[in-house]
């Protein structure tokens, strides 16, 4: 039965009204979240948080729904510093928006806290599977690009690192002008020289630092194009710089321990003291907490020293934990790798000790260690005395490479006094025996540089070793109570 025209009209009046109501809502939501941002912009949080929850009540289907729980997301992340309140928000996005460009952002973001929380290489799948959604889901969006950078830490944090450098590559090429380019070029270029490419790693930093020349990672790069050429390419003979900082002697107190902090300080333990000092120029800050007999220390991120003792077990400051470890009668190091866990050696043992966040610990077979020190990529190189021979460690506690004591040298040594190792990989040495004296090894066990103390003109007691940012060794002489630069 054909519709009369009344009917038609009366229809078209009652769709008209539900296009404006909708209108309206969209308006309202609209309005809701810019209201919400303006609030937000001035500080006042609690009304951006309040205004955005009316937002979700009113219209929780709108799209601009789906921006506040981002913008409440990223609250309690930056503000409130609770990346466990974020999770649920992002993932609230994804079910409920998921056809939004919003959708995209909340799983990069996800991905990021994830992968921050990881405490082992397995960890990092869920955070991984976020970054892949936003690559498969969204290949046109402005995420792409930091997803794949984020694809690449992932694999070069479980030592993939063939993966790590093509997502590295896959990123720049999306956009070589972008905030992310200089950390893609900067992490190409490390890829590239953990696997053996150097020309090709000094190539890509050298285009960083004229493409991005303000950028922190040109900075970087151009530290590390000085550090590579000096060591790898040039080798200049060691010589001794007399003590250091010029003109300083007998000055300090028994120093037994040294490292150097990220920012480039040197950290000094004096054992007649029982405390770690920074070097600021020429003076001395203490640092850190009084530990009696200390026999290992490493620097955290934050600049602190970690002390490793036989009572103590791992002593740092107040916002480190202090950490017992149980059976260790002649600690001989410490760090902290990238996952948040400690690692500790003995030289009584044979394995090494991995002590997780939550305090569990796991044992890493390995002959007794002499001497123990982190390496970049986030394993360890070990010297074993009893081996003879250096050990490079991946992150999971794995061999990926041994060497000799002695290979190169015109005469072998038989043991590994103190260890260390700089942000690039290279390793240092204090060896005695027929051979006595300083030696540099390259992040794949090659020998770079090396000389005796009598070739030096050097007569002490040296048990301690670091490298400085300008590309000096550092030794501590205990008996002479100074320290020694060898250039």
């Amino acid at each position: 039965m054909p519709l009369s025209h009344s009917r038609i009209r009366s229809a078209f009046l009652v769709l008209a009204v539900f296009v404006s109501l909708g209108a309206q809502d969209g308006e309202m939501a609209e309005r809701l979240f810019r209201s919400g941002e303006r609030a937000y912009a001035t500080k006042a949080y609690a009304e951006a948080l309040e205004t955005w929850g009316q937002l979700l009540q009113q219209a929780p289907k709108s799209p601009f729904a789906a921006q506040a729980l981002l913008r409440m997301a990223r609250h309690q992340l930056d503000q409130e510093q609770k990346a466990s309140a974020a999770l649920p928000i992002l993932e609230r996005i994804k079910t409920e928006h998921m056809k939004t460009p919003w959708a995209a952002d909340a799983m990069l973001l996800r991905g990021q806290i994830l992968a921050s929380q990881a405490r082992k290489p397995q960890d990092l799948r869920e955070a991984i599977g976020e970054f892949n959604r936003v690559v498969d889901l969204f290949p046109d969006h402005p995420a792409l690009q930091t997803a794949r950078y984020h694809l690449g830490l992932s694999a070069k944090l479980q030592g993939q690192w063939v993966r790590a450098l093509q997502h590295f590559t896959d990123a720049l090429r999306l956009d070589p002008t972008s905030a992310t380019a200089p950390k893609a070029q900067f992490q190409t270029a490390e890829m590239l020289d953990l696997m053996g490419d150097l020309p090709g790693c000094l190539r890509i930093l050298q285009n960083l630092r004229n493409q991005f020349p303000k950028s922190p990672e040109a900075q970087e790069a151009t530290w590390r194009i000085a550090q590579r050429v000096k060591f790898r390419l040039q080798k200049p003979p060691l010589r001794s710089e007399g003590p250091w900082p010029q003109g300083k002697t007998k000055w300090l107190k028994t120093p037994t321990l040294l490292a150097t902090s990220p920012n480039g300080e040197v950290v000094i333990f004096q054992d007649d003291l029982d405390q770690a000092f920074v070097l600021k120029g020429n003076d001395l800050t203490a640092a850190g907490t009084i530990t009696k007999n200390a026999k290992a220390m490493a620097v955290l991120s934050d600049g602190t020293p970690l002390l490793l003792s036989t009572k103590a077990g791992i002593n740092a400051a107040a916002n480190v934990p202090s950490i017992p470890v149980l059976n260790l009668s002649a600690p001989t190091g410490i760090f902290q790798d990238p996952w948040q866990n400690f690692w500790v050696s003995d030289s009584k043992s044979t394995s090494i000790f991995v002590i997780e966040v939550n305090g569990a610990i796991r044992n890493l077979p390995s002959p007794s260690v002499s001497a123990m020190a982190c390496l970049p990529t986030g394993g360890a190189v070990v010297a074993s005395d009893a081996n003879r021979s250096l050990l490079f460690l991946d992150n999971a506690g794995l061999p990926r490479l041994t060497v000799p004591y002695g290979k190169d040298l015109p005469t072998p040594f038989k043991n590994v006094l103190a260890l260390n190792t700089d942000p690039l990989g290279h390793v240092a040495a204090i060896v005695d025996g027929d051979f006595e004296g300083v030696v540099l090894w390259g992040p794949n066990g090659g020998l770079l540089r090396f000389a005796t103390f009598k070739d030096l003109g050097l007569n002490g007691k040296f048990r301690a070793i670091t490298l400085d940012r300008q590309g000096g060794i550092i030794l501590a002489d205990r008996s002479n109570d100074l320290l020694i630069r060898v250039n």
